[in-house]
């Protein structure tokens, strides 16, 4: 654990990418099994116990020192692990020597919600403050220490000098501590047997198309880029599975697409439910707001299932009946899906059409029409490209429609977690439900915590400091004097918020210290861009 506890201390004070990968990878080589492994779980978050929850950290704290003392420490620091870690008093006798990794998961595994109030000091009296700090981290599932998964399954490549791709295909078939992928990777020996499982292979992804940036449609094929879900549908040793982008398994949020793929195969697509408000009928889809009804649900019933039909537009085919297309061109995989597609059920699969336009000005004026449509815009690939796990430079653009703009008034501040804990970044903003002139109040309409430069944030974290009329703990209410203009991609009615509108993908556009808060937008504004 003293080890873990140092990679995670040196990984909070290490910004450079290149330089967390270093510090993974050598501990990655140095460490003995089944401690590393645990250790890559802990680090992108594949670990959950139940007993340990910010809530349990936090009546630990209540019962050792004031409670005042607590809140007012833990509001001044931003982060309950450091907090805590710090404040934890000396143990009044001399504890047992410090666990090592592997045997701190067995301790957190088996304590329960009853136990762990005896259980987990224990474990805290056995550690220093680092210690304490990267325990609580563990075991409440709350890393936040700049570690993706992505980066970390490249660092066990560059550790063991074995190919990303591969570190990703054998990565999800495979439970913490990972020993047969370290069995493969470091002592050589043969690779992971994943071939009749039904895994999850990563998803190839788009670049951002530039402003000003041209390409030749000669060579690039035009699709709708459709506001749903990305999903991956795996058929493979008699079962069906639905993977998330993340590679969340949610085949039992959405049972009716997982029935309906018997075929070995491995596609992907967007998960939409059935409707007219993107691309109307034709279209087919209805907004993401319906879509929303049925994301995040453990079980889902008839009714739900009637009112919310889902379907799984298709982008492209990975792998079919045991052939892997994935290293042939896009022109050869979508040939290969347009005939696998009619044998699927209509009710659950359709095709992502190809746009066809005489050229790229005839293309540009196509997107335009997105946002009549509801629509986020094109994808744009290179018709030779392969599928490649990632971002790859050239390959696939994404050209969504022009974000939508409103002013809006700094109504409430809370710091941020991990590098932003110190900072208030995190910005709640509202519009006005009438004329402010006449005693109009302010209503939140959304909440955002990017967009903004490093520097502007620190311009934000001081405004607020020197602005606040309130607080709540955490939380800071200004005096509603600072506009923004926040740029985002919809708006829809939504019946869980007072102003009776919820914003998708808010973001800060720009700060409007030129604006005076009684000019900013008005609700009704904002609720005429609504098109459920």
């Amino acid at each position: 654990m003293e080890e873990f506890a140092a990679l995670v201390d040196a990984l909070v004070y290490t910004t450079s990418r290149n330089a967390k990968l270093a510090l993974i990878a050598d501990y990655l080589r140095r460490t003995p099994d089944p401690d590393r492994g645990w250790a890559l779980a802990a680090l992108t978050e594949a670990l959950d116990f139940p007993a340990v929850k910010a809530g349990t950290i936090r009546a630990l704290m209540h019962e050792r020192i004031d409670p005042v003392l607590w809140t007012l420490s833990r509001d001044f620091v931003g982060d309950t692990a450091e907090t805590a870690s710090l404040l934890w008093p000396d143990p009044p006798r001399e504890a047992e020597p410090p666990p090592s990794l592997g045997e701190t998961i067995a301790l957190l595994r088996r304590m329960t919600r009853v136990s762990v109030m005896t259980d987990l000091p224990r474990l805290f009296d056995r550690l220093d403050s680092t210690g304490r700090y990267a325990l609580i981290k563990l075991a409440t599932g709350a890393m936040r220490i700049g570690i993706s998964a992505r980066l970390a399954k490249v660092a066990f490549a560059q550790a063991f000098a074995v190919p990303v791709e591969d570190v990703e295909e054998y990565w999800h078939g495979i439970d913490a501590p990972y020993q047969p992928l370290f069995d493969w990777a470091a002592h050589g020996r043969p690779p992971p047997d994943t071939e009749n499982l039904p895994l999850f292979r990563p998803f190839m992804l788009a670049h951002p198309l530039e402003d000003g940036e041209e390409l030749d449609l000669d060579d690039y094929v035009a699709e709708w880029k459709w506001d749903g879900i990305r999903v991956q549908l795996v058929h493979a040793g008699g079962e069906t599975r639905v993977f998330s982008r993340s590679g969340d398994d949610i085949s039992a949020t959405f049972p009716e697409i997982a029935a309906a793929l018997d075929i070995p195969a491995v596609l992907d697509g967007e998960l939409l439910v059935r409707g007219s408000h993107q691309g109307g009928e034709a279209g087919g889809a209805a907004s993401f707001n319906a879509l929303q009804q049925r994301l995040g649900r453990k079980t889902v019933s008839k009714k739900m299932l009637a009112d919310y039909p889902a379907f799984v537009r298709l982008y492209d085919a990975l792998i079919v009946e045991g052939e892997d297309l994935r290293a042939l061109p896009w022109a050869e995989r979508r040939a290969r899906l347009e005939v696998f597609a009619n044998r699927l059920p209509q009710e659950r699969f359709d095709l992502s059409a190809v746009v066809e336009a005489a050229d790229f000005a005839a293309l540009g004026t196509i997107r335009d029409s997105a946002r009549d449509e509801a629509i986020e815009g094109l994808m744009l690939k290179r018709r030779d490209s392969p599928y490649v796990a990632g971002r790859k430079t050239g390959l696939w653009y994404k050209w969504k429609r022009d974000p939508l703009l409103i002013d809006c008034v700094l109504m409430y501040a809370q710091r941020g977690s991990g590098k932003r804990s110190s900072f208030y970044s995190d910005y709640t903003f509202g519009c006005w439900d009438g004329d402010p002139d006449q005693g109009a109040e302010l209503l939140p309409v959304g909440k955002a915590y990017f967009g903004f430069t490093d520097e502007e944030l620190k311009f934000l974290d001081r405004y607020v400091r020197t602005h606040t009329v309130n607080r709540f703990g955490p939380v800071r209410e200004t005096d509603r004097s600072l506009v923004f203009e926040v740029a985002f991609d919809s708006v829809h009615a939504s019946k869980r918020h007072k102003s009776g509108v919820a914003m998708r993908f808010p973001r800060i556009s720009r700060i409007r210290i030129d604006k005076p808060a009684h000019e900013a937008d008005r609700l009704d504004t904002l609720k005429a861009l609504i098109r459920d």
